[in-house]
């Protein structure tokens, strides 16, 4: 579904420039802390925000509350190439299609010139090479979309899935450098464990739903004894979390579109959770539009193209766990949206003064809803 889906409109029109801040580039975070819940969190929940470590999180709960998270497993979906030609190229799947015969995928593509369709490409040195080819199909989702459909043609029986597994690279963000090897990124083992949940389950995503990356073994525990619940959703995060918003004017842009599924357990979690007066913690932006999407639609799984700005009405989640995002993004505006837009730009200004580190394998932040 598509939203800005407000009942009453913001205060004021924000446009792209009031979410900008500056941001040393040194902040920004290259690999994750040594322990998962050793990260730094700032807890932005009352007027003044206090400095705290994520390891504290479940004392900042109430027995009751319910966690929500996201599942979702990041998918080695980047894979490179070449076309018949020989002009090199890189290839981001954004979702599966179809198994079997098709074995269908839809991917982004980086090469300098554009093939037609009916193209053959070899991707990971070809099927004479111990790699295997594909087809292009079309654009898509019509004949102007910025992505393509393509069918890969593996060794018998072989699923786009294990295709991934054994030729692809992890789909790391791109302000996350690593050392070029040979024009390839090099898929270091800390990232292979730590861009991924310690609770992911779902195959799908090209990056990961990084609030989740701070949970470790030990603060599930504590969380369970305390008597907080949890629940997850599946959303597949897709490489459009990164796309940059153009235009000054927020209703000008159009939303990427992600995959989403609430199961029934988690329904009805939710349920109880609203019958005791307990709180519904989202963790991370994702499944804040999952159970927002779900709150609109009435629909437990499809796909969402969510935009959510000040003015939102919220109908589901009352707290969130959330990282620090990219100036002008669209992950910008929806926490400026729970939480209020003069009070998140105070916690970042105090997260920058404070040297917080930003983004994938940086720090977090507790957020109440505002009103």
């Amino acid at each position: 579904m598509s939203a800005h889906a407000t009942n009453a409109p913001p205060h004021r029109t924000f446009t792209l420039s009031d979410f900008d801040f500056d941001l040393p580039a040194p902040l920004i975070a290259q690999h994750p802390t040594a322990q998962r819940s050793s990260s730094r969190l700032l807890d932005g929940r009352a007027a003044s925000p206090v400095d705290r470590i994520f390891r504290e999180l479940p004392d900042l709960l109430n027995p009751g509350d319910l966690l929500v998270f996201n599942d979702t497993r990041v998918v080695k979906a980047r894979l490179f190439g070449e076309k018949a030609s020989g002009g090199k190229l890189e290839l981001l799947i954004e979702r599966v299609l179809a198994q079997g015969a098709g074995n269908e995928v839809v991917a982004h593509m980086k090469v300098s010139k554009k093939p037609p369709p009916g193209a053959r490409l070899h991707l990971a040195g070809g099927a004479a090479h111990g790699g295997f080819d594909a087809t292009l199909l079309s654009r898509w989702p019509d004949a102007d979309g910025p992505l393509f459909r393509l069918a890969l043609h593996g060794p018998a029986g072989e699923t786009p899935w294990q295709l991934m597994a054994q030729h692809g690279h992890l789909p790391l963000p791109p302000y996350i450098e690593r050392q070029q090897n040979a024009g390839h990124d090099p898929d270091a083992e800390e990232d292979a464990e730590r861009y991924q949940t310690v609770f992911a389950r779902a195959p799908g995503a090209v990056a990961a739903p990084t609030a989740a990356l701070h949970f470790d073994e030990t603060v599930l525990t504590q969380l369970a004894v305390r008597g907080i619940e949890r629940a997850s959703v599946t959303l597949h995060v897709g490489a459009g979390t990164f796309q940059p918003v153009k235009t000054e004017n927020l209703a000008e842009h159009h939303m990427h579109s992600e995959w989403y599924d609430i199961p029934l357990a988690t329904l009805a979690a939710l349920e109880r959770c609203r019958q005791r007066g307990g709180r519904v913690v989202a963790v991370g932006t994702t499944t804040v539009r999952t159970l927002e999407s779900w709150a609109r639609s009435g629909q437990t799984q499809g796909d969402t193209d969510i935009f959510i700005t000040p003015g939102f009405d919220w109908r589901v989640v009352d707290l969130l766990v959330t990282n620090f995002h990219l100036p002008k993004s669209t992950l910008m505006m929806l926490v400026s949206a729970f939480a209020g837009y003069d009070h998140v730009m105070g916690l970042y200004r105090h997260a920058v003064a404070q040297h917080y580190r930003f983004f994938s394998y940086g720090d977090s932040m507790l957020l109440q809803r505002a009103g």
